[in-house]
């Protein structure tokens, strides 16, 4: 599956739980295009190093909404 990221087009999902975080092994919720690779990370990990990541990514890909609340 493929996420779009379109006001007009619907959001899939495409992390599975196999999907580790790189920085803590965690179930990654947020994926980077950065360099032509890329880079999984946990809902916190990514809120961690969003500022930088999407300074320099070419894709941006957040399912921190499969969380709920508890995610905040």
């Amino acid at each position: 599956m493929t996420a779009t990221t379109t006001a007009d087009a619907t959001v899939s999902h495409r992390l599975t739980a196999a999907d580790r975080c790189d920085a803590c092994g965690a179930q990654a919720y947020i994926a980077a295009s950065v360099g032509g690779s890329e880079l999984l990370y946990c809902a916190h990990h990514g809120r961690k190093f969003e500022e930088k990541l999407r300074a320099v990514a070419t894709a941006w890909h957040d399912e921190t909404d499969k969380l709920g609340d508890d995610a905040s």
